[in-house]
């Protein structure tokens, strides 16, 4: 088989088991959907692997689907600068996120505390380069927000077990780990529609937004909070080979209080048709949220809603894209995802690098959005 075939091979299968079309990964991956299909039929190779991982977290793959993909790139890669002589020899294999407690290394914050026996999943989505803001004319900010954004690949969720009851005859013991994997594959699986984040900063003293897979670190450098609509991908992965349930996603309200009086600001400029498909809709506002099955378009194809339960088991992932939105409020919440297999059940906490998530009203505050031309933040409304 011929170098770039095999990754063209790879890719389409990700692509087919995802259930997503072209266009709406495309859209996602920042690329357009005919390079997309090039890349999948083999008349292209990306020129870096950013792309190719980015791919294959959107569609659920594996740690050895991931080490695989890289395999095949560097080999097609390499062919295409050799005009088409495969490279035989060892291939290095990338950093792929372990599954256990996790150390943050260098001047990051640690993801969370962990307590013994419990399961902790690290999801890292591949970051891109990007220029750093302007040394003259931001240096308050440019030293906080260099560091998150060299030293934070991507956003971090953590994911933890919290199974109901042992599995019998375990006299009290550890828990076995959760048979499943969840992780937050985007914080914006719409983008750049919508996505915007609330400062207690002046317009002249906030940098200008980095490319669109730095824009949570740069805002949490800032003190940020999402702002109006976190519109959150969980990617769920099983981890054995027998079915896994997935039976409910409930949502949990930590705190709720009037937004403070803060600016918003945008990091695009809207979108138009065609956006991803809307899975489900939590209303933060209602006296008891709940994750509701909403239908969404795909293009100018109409997306049925499909409510839980829904199934994993490895290497089969299941993608939840969730609007999680508020208007009169500042709340603070978190997710736990329920489950069950065999004769086992239990519930997996989904949050912010083990801190609830925290989404701000921006009714009723001035949002502004950047212009490149002038350089600076012009007030939108």
């Amino acid at each position: 088989m011929d170098t770039g075939d095999r990754l063209a091979g790879l890719l389409r299968g990700l692509k087919e088991r995802s259930g997503l079309s072209y266009g709406a990964l495309a859209k996602r991956l920042h690329v357009s959907t005919s390079t997309l299909h090039r890349y999948c039929n083999g008349d292209a190779v990306p020129t870096d692997f950013a792309p190719v991982e980015r791919l294959g977290r959107l569609c659920g793959a594996t740690r050895e689907e991931l080490v695989e993909l890289h395999r095949a790139w560097i080999v097609a890669d390499e062919s295409r600068g050799r005009g088409g002589e495969a490279v035989v020899g060892p291939v290095a294999a990338p950093v792929v996120e372990p599954v256990g407690p996790v150390e943050a290394v260098g001047p990051v914050e640690p993801v969370a505390q962990v307590e013994a026996g419990e399961t902790v999943v690290v999801v890292t989505p591949g970051a891109g380069g990007g220029a750093a803001p302007s040394r003259t004319r931001f240096k308050g900010a440019l030293a906080a927000v260099a560091v998150v954004a060299l030293a934070v690949p991507g956003a971090y969720v953590v994911a933890r077990d919290g199974e109901k009851e042992p599995p019998r005859g375990s006299s009290g013991a550890t828990a076995a780990p959760a048979p499943l994997n969840a992780g937050i594959s985007s914080y914006n699986w719409a983008q750049p529609c919508g996505q915007y984040y609330v400062l207690d900063q002046k317009p002249q003293h906030v940098p200008p937004p980095p490319p669109p897979q730095d824009t949570r670190p740069w805002a949490r450098a800032l003190g940020g909070v999402d702002g109006g609509h976190m519109q959150l991908q969980i990617t769920v992965t099983g981890r054995t080979r027998e079915p896994v349930v997935l039976s409910r996603l409930r949502v949990r309200v930590v705190e709720r209080d009037r937004p403070p009086a803060r600016d918003a600001y945008s990091m695009g400029d809207g979108c138009g048709s065609g956006i991803t498909p809307q899975t489900f809709d939590v209303d933060l506002d209602a006296p008891r949220p709940y994750v509701k099955a909403v239908a969404g378009q795909d293009g100018d194809r109409v997306v049925p809603a499909k409510d839980f339960p829904y199934q994993v088991a490895t290497g089969d992932a299941e993608v939840l894209n969730l609007d999680v939105h508020t208007e009169e409020n500042a709340v603070a919440w978190y997710l736990e995802l329920e489950w069950s297999t065999g004769d086992r059940k239990g519930t997996l906490r989904i949050d912010d690098g083990g801190e609830p998530f925290r989404t701000h009203a921006i009714e009723g505050r001035t949002v502004y959005g950047y212009w490149p031309d002038e350089g600076e933040w012009v007030a939108q409304r």
